[in-house]
């Protein structure tokens, strides 16, 4: 492994093991035993390894956005894959979301990104409404903005899951597959029999069901 990529992984440990605010490029070198002066060769501050690892999460996130129209998947099921992946993020780079704040306020750089991809993700939630609507699974919307806001409710869960886990602290709600089936029933409510249909069979083929105890 390149010290590039050893670096980013030793700092993504870090960070979920003590918070961003804790770690220093010191505590990074050291960890995986090279000098200061190597490790700020690579990435002279902090901010600079925040961006490599956002860009990474970006880029790992982006590739479940098929790019061929022969690839477009059935959106019930594309919603469902991105879900799942998201919320394994919320393992994997824990810190990002539970010192999102800090990051927004501290990172400049690193914000400009962060809002920009926010823009990227809304539209791209949008355009999941409006195949749910022309393909029959949803029914259309109730009042004018009604599916904006459920959309934005949505994100606003998606980005502070992490956060809640540990401010609630509600063990019945922090098993794996939660945050994908809270999405989820949020939606069903809205669902026409069309839908249900289809949601049922993603589910009952897809890899990593979803927690039903």
């Amino acid at each position: 492994m390149k010290t590039r990529d050893r670096i980013i992984d030793a700092a993504i440990r870090l960070y979920n093991e003590k918070g961003l605010s804790n770690i220093t490029s010191r505590h990074i070198g050291d960890e995986i035993n090279i000098s200061h002066g190597n490790l700020e060769y690579h990435f002279p501050n902090k901010e600079s390894i925040l961006f490599a690892i956002y860009r990474q999460m970006r880029e790992e996130m982006s590739s479940l956005y098929p790019e061929r129209k022969e690839d477009i998947l059935n959106p019930i099921e594309h919603l469902h894959r991105i879900l799942v992946r998201l919320e394994g993020f919320q393992t994997e780079y824990s810190f990002f979301s539970l010192d999102l704040m800090d990051i927004c306020r501290d990172y400049e750089k690193v914000n400009a990104v962060l809002v920009d991809n926010m823009q990227i993700r809304k539209g791209q939630m949008v355009g999941f409404f409006q195949r749910f609507v022309e393909l029959g699974y949803m029914n259309p919307e109730p009042a004018i903005g009604y599916y904006a806001r459920l959309q934005h409710t949505i994100r606003i869960l998606l980005t502070f899951w992490k956060p809640q886990e540990v401010v609630v602290a509600n063990k019945d709600f922090n098993r794996k597959g939660e945050m994908v089936r809270h999405v989820w029933e949020l939606l069903i409510p809205h669902f026409t029999e069309k839908g249900m249909v289809e949601y049922n069979n993603v589910l009952k083929n897809f890899k990593e069901p979803l927690n039903t105890k």
